[in-house]
């Protein structure tokens, strides 16, 4: 958990009252303006409030070149930034012709298998003969094609589970599939930082949701006694049934989730076991097989797992693999799967190739070759950060690790000149995290040489200094090279 500093908590705190205090002027003095400028038919409600959308008009839109940046070539360890400007301050971007090449820090591309590949291209390029871009129809009807089904059998033997059945899109993976397992009756328990799709899709369930402090097993069997003992609202009723979700690593955090202790305390309670590996499956574990691999806890104790193909396999959907009763359940009930369009069979193809080269079965070893790889360059970069005095979130072998920026005036300001200097970073601030928690939010790849490292490296440590963000006192010089060496 992030421990705020008092000094960088009230001048964070400052900057954002002078930003709100201008903002709410502004918004006075146009009132003003738009008294002869009636915008609005005459009758209807405004579709965007003043004070709802205060925080875009007032604070994002200053800032927006700093987000959703269009690239023109593939999400590989370098690619093309499309260079935009604006003639109104920011309130609208257009897109030029130019393209700048730079180091690209931000793509989910852990395993660099978004950018051309020996052994995937080829085949997801055949595939889109044979299949075309899309089924156009749902999974119950036209929409079921030999590679979905081949899929669903790859992914269930992948993550160690009896059966799998795949979606198009990660993010409705969790907020149609919660849904279907849990309603009225039941309680969610939900990790505090849990993914905005976990969040919404607990609460379109119908089910009690209580939240426990995030990644504390401790916290979590206080909540679980505290419910169980307390029962249903009103009638005190036992519940249904109780699901407890985790994510293996947190997206925002880049932490891995302490699921040995979470699985103990639900099985002593006998509640269910929900997890998201989105971001870890593919991406730890000796052979990619996600935080269960990496912790050394059996699939089996796992009842739902969920993860996505747009992180590790450079593709787009998403999966759930439980037992087969759930599996069958979940394709007789859930909207995503009866109403949405099944996966376009390239991106099957995609998957299906990349898992086979993960596992070796290509009949090379350029997977565990990646595995190794992205296993090293993350914790190298992890490690010299830290040495540089960045406050850097989240563990060892996570590919995610987030540099806290905290004030609003950094934020803009280390993504504007990362990019001038031809590297690219996503910045992320409210209300993806908490107001005072900005950061900017590093994702390593596989596909990243050493030189492309010590590049980022020495552009994110000078802008750090301009900037002000190395809130922790540097190594000295000798001990950093000392290191340096030893890992080499």
């Amino acid at each position: 958990m992030v421990r705020l500093p008092y000094t960088t908590a009230l001048t964070t705190l400052f900057s954002y009252g002078l930003l709100f205090a201008f903002g709410q002027l502004r918004d006075f003095f146009r009132k003003f303006v738009d008294w002869f400028k009636a915008k609005n038919i005459k009758g209807y409600a405004p579709i965007c409030l003043g004070l709802e959308d205060f925080y875009v008009r007032r604070l994002y839109l200053r800032i927006q070149d700093c987000f959703g940046r269009p690239i023109a070539s593939a999400p590989d360890s370098w690619f093309d930034v499309v260079e935009r400007t604006s003639n109104d301050n920011n309130k609208t971007l257009q897109c030029t012709s130019n393209t700048t090449r730079c180091l690209n820090l931000g793509s989910y591309n852990y395993l660099g298998f978004a950018a051309a590949d020996e052994y995937c291209t080829p085949r997801v390029i055949e595939s889109l003969k044979k299949y075309s871009a899309s089924t156009c129809s749902v999974r119950v009807d036209g929409g079921t094609t030999k590679l979905h089904a081949e899929l669903e059998e790859l992914a269930a033997r992948f993550v160690g589970k009896p059966a799998a059945i795949l979606f198009g899109m990660g993010y409705v993976t969790n907020s149609a599939i919660i849904p279907c397992l849990i309603g009225k009756g039941g309680l969610i328990i939900s990790d505090s930082l849990n993914h905005n799709s976990i969040v919404n899709g607990a609460r379109g369930s119908g089910a009690t949701v209580r939240v426990f402090q995030h990644n504390s097993p401790a916290h979590l069997e206080e909540v679980l006694r505290e419910q169980i003992a307390g029962g249903q609202p009103r009638t005190h009723r036992p519940w249904k049934k109780i699901i407890v979700i985790v994510e293996g690593i947190y997206s925002m955090e880049g932490e891995l989730c302490k699921l040995p202790e979470i699985i103990a305390v639900c099985k002593k309670y006998k509640a269910y076991t929900y997890l998201d590996e989105a971001h870890s499956i593919g991406a730890v574990g000796q052979s990619g097989r996600g935080v269960c691999e990496l912790l050394g806890v059996d699939p089996a104790d796992v009842d739902i797992m969920m993860g996505t193909f747009t992180k590790s396999f450079g593709s787009c959907g998403g999966y759930i693999a439980a037992s087969k009763e759930i599996i069958q359940h979940l394709k007789q009930s859930c909207p995503a799967h009866l109403y949405a369009t099944s996966m376009s069979p390239p991106a099957v193809q995609q998957v299906i190739s990349a898992i086979k080269v993960i596992l070796g079965e290509d009949g090379s070893n350029r997977g565990a070759q990646k595995l190794a790889r992205i296993r090293e360059n993350s914790n190298f970069f992890r490690s010299e950060l830290k040495k540089m005095g960045f406050e850097v979130l989240g563990d060892n072998d996570s590919p995610v690790m987030p540099i806290m920026l905290y004030n609003p005036a950094k934020i803009p300001a280390f993504s504007r000149e990362c990019l001038r200097q031809k590297v690219a970073v996503v910045t992320v601030a409210f209300p993806a995290t908490p107001l005072l928690l900005a950061r900017a939010r590093i994702c390593i790849s596989a596909s990243h040489t050493r030189e492309d490292l010590m590049k980022a490296l020495d552009v994110i440590s000078r802008v750090g200094d301009l900037v002000g963000i190395k809130y922790f006192p540097a190594e000295p010089p000798k001990i950093a090279e000392a290191d340096h060496d030893k890992l080499e």
